[in-house]
């Protein structure tokens, strides 16, 4: 298949790096490129382990609730800050 297509540049200088080093066209190593990368992206996804906090003990929190940004930032710098 024939196509034009837009490569970015910081791309581009990686693919010539690429063809130079290994003696190859820049058709054999966009096609090996888009090969790997295609087989990657239809790999299914690795569940990733949640992220989890401990508590520190004895340790208190100074605010109970965090969901409301411009309460925090009003503890941390003062409600004259604003």
């Amino acid at each position: 298949m024939r196509t034009t297509l837009t490569i970015d540049e910081d791309v581009a200088v990686r693919l010539e790096r690429l063809r130079r080093e290994r003696d190859l066209s820049l058709k054999e190593v966009v096609n090996d490129a888009l090969r790997r990368g295609l087989r990657e992206m239809t790999m299914p996804q690795k569940k990733r382990k949640p992220f989890r906090t401990r508590p520190i003990e004895g340790v208190t929190a100074l605010l109970d609730n965090v969901d409301n940004v411009a309460e925090v930032l009003a503890y941390l710098e003062g409600d004259e800050f604003k």
